[in-house]
């Protein structure tokens, strides 16, 4: 599954358990997302997938899924309960500079 932020396909290791699986059948998908708190994009999926929330440390580049229906990339840090979806091999200045300037589109296909 190939990830774009914008434009721009970014590196991602996908996590393997049952809710990347079911983000792969939804695809191809446009999310519109939402900076939110300075340190995260949040966008939804248009739809509930299952999920396996787990208390959560994150980091910048993760991707996670929140409350099985909200995908959220951070360029940040924060702690929540979240389902793992993957992690985006990029430096910190590169994630800050596709997600922290406003709003973006993410395509999954």
């Amino acid at each position: 599954m190939r990830l774009l932020i914008g434009e721009t396909e970014v590196p991602v290791t996908w996590e393997e358990n049952a809710s990347v699986e079911a983000l792969r059948e939804l695809c191809p998908v446009t999310i519109q997302m939402s900076m939110y708190g300075g340190f995260e994009q949040v966008g939804p999926i248009g739809q509930s997938i299952v999920r396996d929330d787990l208390q959560t440390d994150t980091s910048c580049g993760d991707i996670v899924l929140y409350s099985g229906n909200q995908i959220v990339i951070f360029y940040g840090s924060n702690s929540w309960s979240y389902t793992r979806l993957g992690h985006i091999s990029l430096p910190q200045t590169e994630m800050s500079e596709l997600l922290s300037n406003g709003d973006v589109a993410i395509t999954l296909e």
